[in-house]
């Protein structure tokens, strides 16, 4: 069984055989993934040793002090975070093989082809369609809200595959290619000036259906592992004590004396006591998902992660006055990443809008924890058992 001191061993052969100081980034990065140390708990052969999750940290430890490179997390995080736990619960060995090391790598950037603009909140509801073609699928539709979409070479992407059957059931899961014929990328410019999302324009899009992945028709189950482990990677990332949002509030606070009030002052409390809690329930989440797959309990995470930004960078605002009220750029830019901590208080309250939409807005999140959590009853769902082509739109 792997344990920490084997990690350590193979840790240093790695380090032994490719020294960061003279190895190319990539070449070092491809023979990490090749020695099992990308993402301890996947299977050996694809980046991993079947070592338990929690010892990750001891490989990462041992590589930053020996200031080995990194994969860039911010860049392909939807590879990451929910491309790749898809692909492996999902995928054929051949699908495996071919997408996971490039994915881990950041030699290939992935993004997510899910929300529409009649299908957001209610998934399910999608009027993008995949019709078969021998053995192609040809798919038209729109989606919109998709990060990375202008860096991507894959995707991931929920298509109907038949429209007589009740909307939950007739979807179908597929790996796109971005770069293929009749995939246009639009960027979408938000509130803070930059185009960090984009809307996708899919026409006569040929998937072979060898880039499935699940069967026809179990897409909205394949698509419910991808969705959970969104809000884990969203909501759930290790940060330290004051770490995150609250951390540059409390450090505003801290180097701004003449600005302090009792009222102010009795926010932040209340904001740090929150953030605090919410962290440390973090740290319970990821030992659970040491154990198996994310739960809805990632689904609380995330709602909780929307909450605090919002606060604490309206906070943030109102501390500073007209200090918080601008920053630099505002220029149309495409960045690479999602910086929620990043740059001027004023971004940073914009920016935040958004973490109540993305990955599940805060409405849908709060009946999955409802029902799924508390074991409340169920929202009425009139459209259960109607076929899809037959629900108004």
């Amino acid at each position: 069984m792997t344990d920490a001191a084997d990690l350590r061993r193979r840790t240093a052969a790695l380090l032994a055989a490719h020294p960061p100081a003279t190895t190319d980034r990539l070449d070092f990065l491809r023979a990490r993934f090749d020695a099992g140390l990308a993402w301890v708990h996947f299977p050996a052969g694809l980046g991993g040793l079947d070592a338990p999750r929690a010892l990750q940290a001891v490989v990462d430890a041992e590589l930053a002090a020996a200031g080995a490179p990194g994969n860039d997390p911010g860049r392909i995080g939807i590879g990451l975070g929910m491309a790749a736990p898809t692909i492996l619960r999902f995928g054929t060995d051949e699908q495996k093989q071919r997408f996971l090391r490039p994915l881990w790598t950041g030699e290939e950037v992935w993004c997510q082809l899910f929300s529409e603009p009649g299908a957001g909140s209610d998934l399910a509801a999608l009027a993008t369609r995949a019709v078969r073609d021998g053995d192609d699928w040809v798919v038209d539709g729109q989606k919109v809200w998709t990060s990375s979409a202008h860096l991507a070479r894959w995707a991931i992407l929920i298509a109907r595959t038949d429209p007589d059957l009740p909307k939950h059931r007739g979807i179908s899961y597929f790996v796109c290619d971005m770069t293929d014929p009749g995939v246009e990328v639009r960027p979408l410019r938000q509130i803070t000036g930059e185009a960090e999302f984009n809307e996708v324009f899919l026409t006569g899009v040929r998937i072979p259906d060898a880039h499935r992945l699940g069967e026809v028709g179990e897409g909205w189950r394949v698509a419910q592992t991808t969705l959970m482990n969104e809000r884990v990677a969203i909501g759930g990332n290790r940060i330290p004590r004051e770490g995150g949002m609250i951390g540059v509030a409390a450090a505003d606070w801290r180097a701004r004396p003449e600005l302090r009030t009792h009222d102010l002052h009795q926010r932040l409390l209340t904001l740090w006591v929150d953030a605090e809690v919410a962290r440390l329930t973090g740290e319970r989440l990821r030992q659970q998902l040491t154990k198996g797959q994310p739960g809805p309990e990632g689904s609380g995470m995330k709602l909780a992660f929307a909450r605090l930004a919002q606060e604490i960078s309206g906070w943030e605002v109102e501390f500073l006055g007209e200090d918080g009220l601008t920053y630099d750029d505002w220029t149309m830019r495409r960045p690479e990443g999602v910086d929620f901590t990043g740059r001027e208080a004023g971004y940073r309250y914009l920016r935040a809008k958004g973490n109540s939409i993305e990955g599940g807005t805060s409405e849908v999140l709060l009946n999955i924890v409802a029902e799924r959590v508390l074991g409340l009853p169920p929202e009425p769902r009139t459209d259960k058992d109607v076929a899809w082509k037959d629900l108004p739109r």
